[in-house]
């Protein structure tokens, strides 16, 4: 590509004009090998044309998990949480990313107590008080997708237990944003998730994780929430991921239901909980898109 040629982020500007410093800085970094460290591919790259379609689905996403913070209570089915987030999305002339995804047969993951994600919503499955439940949104708006999720306390009192884990998951999650550094790595963000958990005597759940998000559904890079600093993809202004730790009461190790293929739970039956959220790289630091 010449200085001269239009740029392959597909802004329609000059290469010269918008990302050949960025290359050059790539290319003139030194990777290792023994830390699996990798550039970023250029479709992980994303214009400001890009971002702004990316953020005005995050607003639709957004407003499902405030209308979710409405809607629950004791009492409530997961099936009617599900159709109101539905309706709510295509109704803002969006699409629930979810639904059909690898046969998942509903819009938002609902998932509660010891589910630690991919709860399938269900007219059998009512509310308790005290329970603890995680609502997973993904939205698509003119092919571009948003996802987050939140943690909710049915009728807003739970065991002191539930409540903490709530609470340290948040700042797992708060954490390993902070983490992200424009030209820094994505193993920073495990690394600082995973030891804010432990210190608090949690596990970390391992066999998923955050994902890149944008003009896909789930793209690179894996996103672990522990691990070591230095290590794994670089992290390049432009790149949109999300970060969602799930972290457990007790052993990381999880379980998915044979029947369904996709509610995960905890092997040992204890709580977990998640928060996620959309996170865009810039030159200075990061901006929410989805929260």
């Amino acid at each position: 590509m010449t200085r001269n040629d239009l740029c392959w982020c597909g802004s329609g500007k000059k290469y010269k004009k918008c990302h050949m410093d960025f290359d050059e800085k790539i290319n003139s970094m030194k990777f290792s090998f023994l830390k699996g460290q990798t550039r970023p591919p250029h479709k992980l790259i994303n214009n400001e044309k890009d971002i702004e379609g990316i953020k005005k689905s995050g607003v639709i996403n957004d407003g499902v998990l405030d209308l979710m913070a409405e809607l629950i209570k004791p009492g409530v089915t997961t099936e009617e949480l599900n159709t109101a987030a539905h309706e709510y999305i295509t109704s803002h002339g969006a699409i629930p990313a979810p639904l059909n995804y690898g046969n998942f047969p509903k819009s938002i993951c609902t998932s509660i107590n010891d589910v630690v994600c991919h709860g399938i919503p269900s007219k059998k499955v009512v509310l308790q008080e005290g329970d603890i439940i995680n609502i997973d949104s993904t939205t698509i708006l003119d092919g571009y997708y948003a996802d987050a999720s939140r943690m909710y306390i049915v009728g807003g009192v739970c065991l002191p237990n539930a409540k903490r884990l709530v609470e340290v998951t948040k700042e797992c999650l708060e954490i390993g944003i902070a983490a992200i550094k424009p030209w820094g790595w994505v193993g920073d963000i495990g690394a600082a998730v995973g030891a804010h958990a432990r210190s608090n005597g949690y596990s970390v759940v391992t066999d998923l994780g955050g994902h890149g998000v944008g003009k896909e559904f789930h793209l690179e890079p894996f996103v672990q929430h522990t691990g070591k600093k230095e290590t794994g993809m670089l992290l390049a202004p432009g790149m949109v991921l999300t970060v969602e730790p799930m972290i457990n009461e007790g052993k990381r190790y999880i379980t998915v239901d044979e029947k369904d293929g996709w509610t995960a739970r905890t092997k040992d039956g204890k709580l977990s909980a998640q928060w996620e959220k959309t996170v865009l790289i810039t030159e200075t630091g990061t901006e929410i898109l989805s929260s």
